[in-house]
């Protein structure tokens, strides 16, 4: 048995192996983490939410959105021209306007990899994909292995997997943990480079914020390169509430080990509003070091309009017209 920690130097690393010898020893571990206090949690989420930012700080807070948006298309009737214009959008977000940088990465199924990643070249426009069994998870591991191997062979710098939540629920906590280590095995190239690996919880199925906290640092100990909150097919997508407790368990995560945890937010957030309020949590509650695309992103579709919609109104004092940014 191994984990993300076995050569942190941390006092807490061999605890944490330790942690992970048996099912019943990473369940006394997880049940062992403090509880979240609900109400609190959402009360503290709500406050962090007023919070307002001056004129200069909103309009870098908006470029920094930017740069943290993975552009996503995940549906059945994606095609590989619908995915060349959003990867032509996602190195050029405004045509009109070279100022605007370019979002993080572009967020496809497996199969469309390619594509992206010739559409993108040199850009640094990472292309993300998702895999084992998306959006369910529920399929045997060599298959979920397969796809993921099929999708880092295309070229996909960034892999987003789902968790088997039904395995989760059921208490089966070290299966979930061993196929989180046995997916990031298959991000490795022949190479011996990797590409990042985002594990997506599907938070809206998890039914207590108690499990959210015991998943992330499930996914954490187990490798993750990101921890992720949704497939943004299932409501409730990505909340504040929820996100606030990745964003603790990542802070938590790097005092107590030293390895630092990336946060991804997906599904439902669509306006610059929101967006900054994400933000000004992520500041507050894992600190400055995670306002950077490295470490923390966006999974959205329609959300970069928005942004470019109030980008172009601080600029010029009016807003674009409905139809003068493309739709995704």
């Amino acid at each position: 048995m191994h984990t993300a920690l076995d050569a942190a130097g941390s006092p807490l690393a061999a605890d944490l192996a330790e942690a992970t010898s048996s099912d019943a020893a990473l369940r006394r571990f997880l049940h062992g983490l403090p509880g979240v206090d609900q109400v609190g949690a959402e009360a503290r989420a709500a406050m962090l939410g007023t919070r307002s930012i001056k004129t200069t700080a909103k309009a870098q807070a908006i470029d920094l959105a930017i740069r943290m948006v993975d552009l996503t298309t995940l549906e059945g009737q994606d095609t590989p021209g619908k995915v060349r214009a959003l990867c032509t959008k996602a190195m050029r977000p405004d045509p009109a306007d070279a100022s605007v940088p370019q979002v993080a990465a572009v967020c496809v199924y497996g199969d469309l990899v390619g594509v992206a990643k010739e559409t993108l070249g040199t850009s640094g426009v990472n292309v993300a994909a998702v895999a084992t069994a998306f959006p369910s998870g529920r399929a045997a591991l060599d298959i979920k292995l397969a796809d993921t191997r099929d999708a880092v062979e295309a070229g996909a710098d960034e892999i987003d997997m789902v968790i088997d939540r039904g395995a989760f629920l059921s208490g089966r906590y070290l299966q979930v943990f061993e196929e989180i280590i046995a997916v990031r095995e298959a991000c490795r190239r022949a190479d011996g480079t990797e590409a990042h690996l985002k594990v997506i919880f599907e938070t809206g199925e998890l039914q207590t914020f108690d499990n959210i906290r015991r998943v992330s640092w499930l996914a954490m100990m187990a490798g993750a390169h990101f921890i992720k909150t949704s497939t943004g097919k299932v409501q409730p997508a990505a909340t504040m509430p929820g996100t606030l407790i990745l964003l603790e368990a990542v802070r938590d995560f790097r005092e107590a080990t030293g390895t630092m945890v990336g946060v991804k937010p997906a599904g439902g957030i669509r306006s610059s509003k929101e967006a900054i309020k994400y933000l000004v949590m992520v500041n507050e509650v894992a600190g400055a070091d995670w306002l950077d695309p490295d470490w923390f992103r966006f999974g959205a579709s329609t959300l970069l309009n928005d942004l470019l919609m109030q980008r172009t109104k601080m600029r010029t004092g009016r807003y674009s017209g409905p139809d003068y940014f493309t739709l995704d």
